[in-house]
């Protein structure tokens, strides 16, 4: 029995920093080929990064959008199914009855699709002399909390900007999950700048792992990524990183780790609920 506990404990996780082209097929193409090559390194759980399936920006989720499930989301359950693992699906652009969304679909290793996570917070942001981008003239936002079950933990899932928000992750770990997962793509701007500041601060605000996945950078694009995919442990420690390059980066997620620190270091049981809460006032799925 102690040696199943101790298995159960510790999971592999990939994360798929994803060279993404103006070519549909050939991002699902090398989506089977880098998922099949993380389950042989034995990860039972991959993260796929925002806007996996089609170029990053407002002028393109209309024309690359799709119902879920679509024919994207159909090869995110071919892989899930065939490799035995967990699948989050990044995200793609969404159509349903009129409206676009940036959504991420969750695959189980069964194939079947276990949740359906639609951005919260739309990316609006003007930095002057330095970007301005707007998703909200074209995407609407999603209106639940997003969260599923595997045999390892719980995890919760945001996108991108959701990151920024720490009510959100709060939430997530007071819900009790273990992981969070932020598929996203900062920029050149915010990228250098709060990237992994923001994964470091959710992790120990939370005492939770972290872990987020970006397009690999493309310096022909119009909106390039800044890359560097990661992940943190709940001491804050970046635990895998990789630079602008395609590529996937692995962690073995110790559960027993994180529950010896939120013992050394009790927030939970000291928080003072007395004077201050965090609720949620809307879920269900999207």
């Amino acid at each position: 029995m102690r040696a199943v506990t101790e298995v159960m404990s510790k999971f592999r996780l990939a994360v798929v920093q994803l060279r993404v082209s103006s070519v549909k097929a050939d991002n699902l193409s090398r989506v089977r080929t880098l998922v099949k090559e993380a389950a042989g390194q034995g990860s039972k759980v991959v993260l796929l990064p925002e806007c996996f399936n089609s170029p990053y920006g407002t002028s393109f989720f209309s024309t690359y959008a799709e119902k879920i499930p679509g024919e994207s989301t159909q090869v995110l359950s071919e892989v899930a199914k065939e490799n035995k693992l967990y699948l989050v699906g990044g995200s793609i652009p969404e159509e349903d009855a009129g409206k676009l969304y940036n959504s991420c679909a969750v695959f189980g290793p069964d194939g079947e699709m276990i949740l359906k996570h639609r951005k919260i917070h739309l990316f609006d942001i003007d930095v002057p002399g330095k970007i301005r981008f707007q998703e909200s003239e074209t995407l609407s936002p999603g209106n639940s909390l997003s969260m599923f079950d595997t045999p390892f933990c719980k995890v919760g899932v945001g996108i991108c900007y959701d990151m920024r928000f720490a009510e959100l992750a709060q939430l997530y770990s007071r819900k009790g999950c273990h992981l969070l997962v932020y598929p996203g793509a900062f920029n050149m701007t915010t990228g250098p700048a709060h990237w992994e500041l923001l994964q470091r601060g959710r992790a120990i605000d939370n005492q939770v792992y972290v872990a987020t996945a970006s397009p690999a950078r493309d310096e022909t694009a119009s909106y390039v990524a800044w890359g560097h995919s990661t992940v943190v442990n709940p001491w804050g420690e970046v635990i895998a990183k990789t630079g602008p390059e395609e590529t996937i980066i692995y962690a073995d997620i110790d559960l027993q780790y994180l529950a010896d620190i939120r013992q050394q270091i009790p927030i939970t049981s000291q928080r003072r609920d007395d004077l201050y809460t965090v609720t949620s006032v809307q879920q269900g799925p999207s």
